[in-house]
């Protein structure tokens, strides 16, 4: 399989090569310069790779949630390349890609407390395990929320995303001793953990054409629901 990633969905802008199980990619931290680095981040990874995008099973992309003009970014790349190439497309959630890249870089958590910062007080929240191919399944939803009213199970893990670091007081207090510690090393959702999972969501039918890959806000979502009761 042979499979492009995108991911600007916070301050990190990312592009990643799936090719028949490596990955390679191309990674930044810059805030607000993700119109200019995703094209040549991408351009860069095809010429390297001797690829036309014609040449790709699929493209896969960080649905959201996160910020609102990141998510569209991504979209707007990937819905170009799709179209042009005729690709099906692979959403995946950004945090989804938060919780792989703390699988793939710690062996010992088996659940992880996704929380990303998503401003006037709230988180966007999502609780994943690590399946047995090693890849995050989520349990439960995912909900934009204040972080005191987070939903939990029973599952014992690792807080994980930037809402550690703005909302830590409340999480922990809710939380309790399910909470066995929190990742200090900054986590970014990465287009490498972004074509992980879009690889095995192609692989089993997760995949759906251009028009159907529609981005994932949450708070949108959630302010719909509430309208509708």
């Amino acid at each position: 399989m042979k499979l492009l990633a995108v991911e600007t969905s916070t301050d990190a802008c990312s592009a990643a090569l799936f090719i028949d199980g490596e990955i390679r990619e191309q990674f930044a931290v810059a805030p607000r310069e993700h119109t200019k680095l995703i094209l040549p981040m991408i351009d860069r990874l095809m010429a390297d790779a001797q690829l036309r995008p014609q040449q790709l099973d699929a493209v896969a992309v960080s649905r959201g949630p996160g910020s609102f003009t990141g998510v569209r970014i991504a979209g707007g790349v990937v819905q170009g390349i799709a179209f042009g190439a005729d690709l099906p497309v692979a959403p995946v959630s950004t945090l989804a890609a938060i919780a792989q890249d703390l699988f793939n870089k710690r062996s010992e958590p088996e659940i992880a407390f996704t929380a990303m910062d998503a401003r006037m007080g709230e988180i966007f929240w999502g609780v994943y395990r690590r399946g047995e191919l090693g890849l995050a399944e989520l349990l439960g939803a995912e909900a934009v929320t204040p972080a005191s009213d987070i939903q939990v199970g029973d599952e014992s893990g690792y807080g994980v995303g930037s809402g550690w670091r703005a909302y830590a007081e409340p999480l922990v207090q809710r939380l309790g001793q399910r909470l066995l510690a929190v990742e200090a090393e900054e986590i970014w959702p990465r287009a490498a953990c972004i074509a992980q999972l879009g690889a095995y969501l192609c692989a089993n039918g997760g995949a759906v054409p251009v028009e159907q890959a529609m981005p994932v806000y949450l708070r949108d979502k959630v302010a719909k629901k509430q309208s509708e009761r």
